[in-house]
């Protein structure tokens, strides 16, 4: 079989939607290497490598769709996938070519979220209506409609009316990296690297509203006087992010509140970019703090459980369904209870314990085969049909 993706962000981002591309189409390339990958990419870039037997980066040609190539990915694309004989075409995030339905080529569409139609306040007017209209053409043209989370699928259902029967669960897994523990010398160089205090929180994602950062700083000014740790954010802003370092510098939280994106290595170190460094900032803090107010999925919970690292997060959207067992849930809203929570972990050392047993535990239902196995099923329908 011919599978051709969506590799724009794949090759680009390295937000959780870069991390998904590149993580679902590795395992794929990995457990089933009897099929051919071809990687759709816009632009080419050294910032990540794809490479493999079985994995093929195709990029525009010609004159107008090298000049245009936000049209080559939306539309154009079509006469590559048809001349590199693609059985089945994957959007990674939210969207299809348009028309891709009379090319007879067989469409999957992964969506991660339908956060600007719940939270449309949070985004532009303007980029709220190109999204609502690129999901909901993405949804009614695939064949296949991946949802990352029961979440997700409830709310396909809810804002876009698809039938329930179009839309799988895939629930993701994680790179590997994560779940390979490391000795203390590595944490010692990686903390060197980074300039990492002995011991932190960790909160990691972009710094977003929905994400809830600043509750996370007014709990470490509740705390102030019991618990001398710092946070160490892993993720960078815009407008939210100067308002949340507004009440950082209104209540001399400077130095419990430690921004990695400023740092030369997490801009462009391709250890860091690529997971191997994360993975073992992960296993060197004391908890991850994630009191996301909703995700689609919420990827750093399950990286940090991976990791056997405690986890903070919030008792809403589909974080209990991510975090299992083994998570502390509190009310996002509340500062008091997001403070309680660490306090709680940092001295409660049979509390941590039980909460990396049962959230191990918990990831097996994770597994990187189990998810490329879901996955690769929802491509053999569509084929199978199609063969018949």
């Amino acid at each position: 079989m011919n599978i051709g993706f969506d590799a724009k962000r794949a090759y680009h981002n390295n937000t959780g939607l870069g991390h998904y591309s590149r993580t679902l189409i590795r395992l794929l390339a990995d457990y089933y290497p009897e099929h051919e990958y071809f990687l759709f990419n816009p632009k080419r870039t050294s910032r990540y490598n794809l490479k493999g037997r079985n994995l093929h980066e195709i990029l525009p040609k010609g004159f107008s769709d090298t000049l245009l190539r936000a049209a080559w990915r939306s539309s154009w694309i079509k006469k590559d996938l048809i001349r590199t004989k693609i059985d089945l075409y994957h959007g990674l995030s939210h969207e299809v070519p348009i028309g891709i339905k009379k090319t007879g080529i067989k469409s999957v569409v992964t969506i991660h979220d339908l956060i600007p139609e719940r939270y449309p306040g949070q985004y532009n007017p303007i980029d709220v209506k190109i999204y609502r209209r690129k999901f909901l053409y993405a949804c009614q043209q695939a064949d296949k409609i991946i949802a990352i989370s029961d979440q997700t699928r409830r709310d396909i259902m809810e804002f876009y009316k698809i039938p329930g029967d179009k839309i799988e669960i895939c629930n993701q897994s994680c790179s590997p990296v994560f779940s390979v523990l490391v000795g203390e010398e590595e944490k010692k160089r990686i903390a060197e690297k980074y300039n990492l205090p002995q011991q932190f929180f960790l909160s990691v994602g972009s710094v977003v509203e929905r994400k809830n950062l600043l509750n996370v700083c007014k709990a470490f000014f509740l705390l102030r006087n019991d618990l001398d740790i710092p946070l160490v954010v892993i993720g960078d802003g815009g407008k939210y992010k100067q308002q949340v370092k507004d009440f950082i510098l209104q209540h001399d939280l400077e130095k419990k509140i430690i921004f990695l994106s400023g740092h030369k290595n997490a801009k462009s170190d391709p250890a860091f970019l690529s997971t191997a460094d994360l993975a073992v900032i992960y296993q060197s803090a004391i908890a991850m703090v994630y009191p996301s107010f909703f995700e689609g999925f919420g990827a750093p919970v399950l990286e940090a459980l991976w990791s056997r690292l405690p986890v903070i997060t919030s008792n809403v959207s589909c974080l209990p369904e991510v975090g299992g067992p083994g998570s502390f849930y509190v009310d996002p809203n509340s500062a008091t209870e997001i403070a309680d929570a660490m306090k709680k972990i940092y001295w409660d050392k049979e509390l941590v314990t039980r909460m990396k047993e049962k959230g191990i535990e918990h990831t097996k239902k994770f597994t990187p085969s189990a998810y490329a196995a879901s996955v690769m099923d929802v491509y053999k329908s569509l084929i199978d049909y199609k063969l018949h």
